[in-house]
């Protein structure tokens, strides 16, 4: 299963690279995974289901960020949100000014952006919180590839621009968009599931979301200036 979820990953980024309409991308992205999860769900297995989607979730930064690092002026009409985004990660990096290094910014944002990932996910069984994770994995690979692809050491900018905090995010989000599907899910599906199970993976997501915030209050700073002594600006 493991390869067919990474090879229609990678198809749904050449439709959408084909069919260039780019609110279509993060719905391919999610057509590519969500029957993955849905038929681990059914088996009660929710530690693959989490893997399965934790798998998905990296094969969309690898292939996000290597399609900015190759074609970043393409990548940027075509992700939604990809030169937005850049351009408040670019400044953030060249001024240390931004939401990135400001408290007061950062936290309310990612708060509701919590809140609605995960209200969607329980009211619609993961089908609308999904394509809004894709779009944030997508800015994210398109930040780190057109990054890289300015970078005098693209490689080491590669692995350093996913801050370990937005690492962290990432997996948390994964975690309660698999665990929050479940109660619509197994309504449609007409499936039981054993709830206690899920109690550890809802408290590793709460502790990456808590951790997300205190590394980024810790790191950024720092994490900043390392950051463009590696790019040379």
């Amino acid at each position: 299963m493991a390869i067919a979820i990474v090879t229609a990953t990678l198809l749904s980024y050449a439709l959408g690279w084909f069919l260039n309409v780019p609110v279509l991308v993060p719905i391919f992205n999610t057509a590519a995974s969500y029957p993955f999860m849905v038929l681990a769900l059914k088996r009660g297995d929710l530690r693959l289901a989490v893997a399965r989607m934790l798998l998905w979730a990296l094969t969309m930064g690898v292939c996000a960020m290597l399609m900015s690092y190759a074609r970043p002026a393409a990548t940027g009409t075509l992700f939604l949100r990809g030169d937005a985004y850049r351009g408040e990660m670019f400044e953030w990096i060249l001024t240390g000014r931004g939401a990135e290094s400001t408290p007061s910014q950062f936290i309310p944002q990612q708060l509701g952006q919590a809140a609605i990932f995960a209200g969607l996910a329980l009211a619609t069984g993961g089908v609308l919180a999904m394509p809004i994770g894709a779009v944030l994995m997508n800015d994210m690979g398109h930040y780190v590839g057109t990054l890289a692809a300015q970078s005098r050491h693209p490689p080491l900018t590669m692995l350093l621009a996913w801050h370990p905090w937005s690492v962290i995010r990432i997996i948390s989000f994964v975690i309660l968009g698999v665990v929050l599907s479940v109660p619509v899910l197994s309504r449609l599906g007409r499936f039981t599931f054993d709830w206690s199970a899920a109690k550890p993976f809802v408290i590793a997501a709460a502790v990456g979301l808590v951790a997300d915030i205190v590394l980024k209050t810790l790191l950024a700073p720092a994490w900043q200036r390392l950051l463009l002594r590696v790019v040379g600006w």
